[in-house]
């Protein structure tokens, strides 16, 4: 079994946009194909609802029943899907695709990216270069690195310890379906993380996490009673 596997991840055949995978041995050959698929299927213009002092690129599409708020910055090529909102604040950078019912929140930014139904990043997150596959939801602060500090292309870390180079300068994370990310949460470059899985606050993550895993960083917690004034 390949772990990396699109069919691994996501139900691809209830989601838009399922076809993007189609043929490709790991889900992140789908960033690859982004740009392209964008072009074939963009139909650009305003569907739904952009309001005033939004930014909306010419390469954009804004589909039926989706938002985009006062405040948001969209940048083509970019499909924004049925019942998607984009809230004040969000930062959409290129060669995004949403699925139906996504969140792009206050002060999240995105930059080739995938969402599938319903994922959403609704606070101050990151997503770069990374699939977030249907209900995944990161909590806020949750920042999905996509750049190694060394140089040097990605690699990505399987369950047994061995590694495949991605042959990519710079990848996120693979989050599959209904992954839940909480507060403050980071995940290294290359991160894949199973489906169902729960993330804790302030954890850090890396290489490949099991599905239906829950991941937690509990440093010691001191409490102790407060000194009276004038105490030594």
């Amino acid at each position: 079994m390949n772990p990396f596997a699109p069919e691994e991840l996501f139900e691809l055949g209830s989601c838009q946009h399922g076809e993007l995978f189609s043929g490709c041995t790991n889900a992140w050959e789908a960033l690859a194909r982004l740009p392209a698929y964008l072009r074939s299927v963009l139909r650009p213009g305003i569907r739904g609802e952009v309001e005033h002092g939004a930014y909306v690129a010419a390469d954009v599409e804004i589909a039926d029943g989706a938002k985009v708020e006062a405040g948001a910055y969209v940048r083509g090529p970019a499909l924004i899907g049925p019942g998607t909102e984009v809230r004040h604040g969000a930062y959409v950078r290129g060669n995004v695709l949403t699925g139906a019912g996504c969140v792009i929140g206050h002060a999240s930014e995105c930059k080739t990216a995938i969402l599938l139904d319903r994922a959403a990043a609704p606070h101050f997150a990151y997503v770069g270069d990374s699939v977030l596959g249907s209900d995944v939801n990161l909590g806020a602060g949750a920042k999905l690195a996509n750049f190694k500090l060394v140089p040097g292309t990605v690699v990505v870390r399987r369950p047994d310890g061995t590694s495949v180079d991605t042959g990519l300068r710079k990848l996120g994370a693979l989050l599959g379906d209904g992954v839940q990310i909480g507060c403050n949460a980071v995940t290294s470059p290359a991160t894949v993380i199973g489906r169902e899985s729960i993330i804790y606050p302030n954890a850090s993550v890396q290489g490949t996490v099991p599905p239906r895993s829950v991941v937690a960083w509990r440093p010691g917690l001191v409490i102790r009673p407060r000194r009276e004034p004038g105490a030594r």
